[in-house]
């Protein structure tokens, strides 16, 4: 079911407010290795990145 003109403005006014993009250019070779881990994980590769940027934050924040 395609989505109704409001529906895409609400969805892209949310983007707007809430939301920053994070340009990241890696090499195609790591890309297909950071897509197997995510297939692996049965995760979008999108999720992956941000799981495993949440983890290394929560591991840096740590006292050692």
């Amino acid at each position: 079911m395609p989505l109704s003109d409001q529906r895409k403005e609400s969805m892209y006014r949310y983007a707007r407010e809430n939301l920053k993009r994070i340009p990241l250019d890696v090499q195609k070779e790591k890309y297909e290795e950071i897509k197997a881990a995510a297939t692996a994980a049965a995760m979008p590769v999108n999720s992956y990145i941000k799981q495993a940027i949440d983890e290394k934050m929560q591991r840096d924040s740590q006292p050692t």
